[in-house]
């Protein structure tokens, strides 16, 4: 089971990543400017959405996809601890169950989500390393 401070210290582990907050003090990660993982709890909006299904327990983060065929394949491969709501129909992002991935997977996706959002001089040099 992974948590925000899994999180923190995985993101941080990146190139260039900042720490920061945003919307009712939510952390973010960002590069470069670039946000590419965030806090992401449900709404009010949302759980009205769930209607009588059961949302997702524990802590949501949010990752950013390459684009909306990646997403497809992210939730195709990981049904159990990836997953997305209405308010992120045909936007690039992935909700992910902290409680549901391990910190290898997690390791990986918010690497993926870094190199979304990367600019392509610094991805470059990160892949070569």
């Amino acid at each position: 089971m992974a948590t925000y401070d899994d999180v923190a210290r995985l993101a941080s582990a990146l190139p260039e990543v900042e720490d920061g907050s945003r919307y009712r003090g939510h952390c973010t990660w960002a590069v470069r400017g670039k946000v590419f993982a965030w806090e992401r709890p449900f709404s009010k909006a949302d759980l009205r959405r769930f209607g009588d299904a059961q949302p997702p327990a524990g802590p949501i983060l949010a990752l950013a996809v390459e684009d909306l065929d990646e997403k497809e394949a992210v939730l195709a491969a990981r049904p159990g601890s990836f997953f997305t709501i209405e308010h992120f129909d045909g936007y690039a992002a992935v909700l992910v169950r902290l409680d549901a991935v391990g910190d290898d997977e997690l390791a990986e996706a918010l690497e993926d989500a870094w190199l979304a959002k990367a600019p392509a001089d610094l991805a470059e040099t990160f892949r070569g390393r």
